[in-house]
């Protein structure tokens, strides 16, 4: 179920908020609940950075070789 929130805004974010909607043929409810689930601060941002890493470990490893764990004797950074 969807909330209803109350929320203030200055007059001039507002007019902007109003016209971006008007411009994208979308409700200023619309256009806020799209920015908020686009925000990744609202993600959970371990998981974020995991999947991150997780993605880009190979580009890490070369760019940080120095960084990289000591997998020869199993001891980790």
């Amino acid at each position: 179920m969807a909330k209803q929130i109350n929320i203030r805004l200055d007059d001039a974010v507002h007019a902007r908020l109003v016209a971006r909607a008007e411009a994208e043929g979308i409700t200023v409810t619309a256009l806020i609940t799209q920015a908020a689930e686009r925000d990744p601060r609202l993600d959970d941002g371990a998981a974020t950075a995991a999947a991150f890493l997780a993605k880009h470990a190979a580009e890490f490893a070369e760019a940080f070789p120095e960084e990289e764990p000591d997998s020869a004797n199993g001891r980790a950074a």
